[in-house]
């Protein structure tokens, strides 16, 4: 998938992929979630996601809710917190060794 946000490109096929959270649901379950982080070869981190009617990726529908799909470009800092909330150790030892310190 790709997005221009500001004036930036964030395509999953050009960017390196970092980490993936699911769920656990089908896809056709409504509370369905799937997300996978990615970082631009600038440098730029964002979460490609997709999800049922009730997961956070839904779009309007009526008067209710449809499964969508998105890109929402994040933060250096939201990027860690993310994998954090995941327990993406590997991933945060790799990418973000360059802030980590000894606690």
């Amino acid at each position: 998938m790709k997005k221009i946000i500001n004036g930036k490109v964030y395509n999953t096929e050009t960017a390196t992929w970092i980490a993936s959270y699911s769920n656990g649901l089908g896809r056709s379950d409504f509370a369905h979630c799937l997300e996978e982080m990615y970082k631009t070869r600038k440098g730029s981190y964002f979460i490609h996601g997709e999800g049922g009617g009730l997961s956070s990726w839904a779009r309007p529908c009526g008067n209710g809710s449809t499964g969508g799909e998105g890109i929402v470009a994040v933060s250096e800092s939201e990027a860690l917190d993310w994998l954090e909330r995941h327990e993406e150790t590997e991933a945060i030892e790799k990418h973000f060794s360059h802030i980590l310190e000894e606690a």
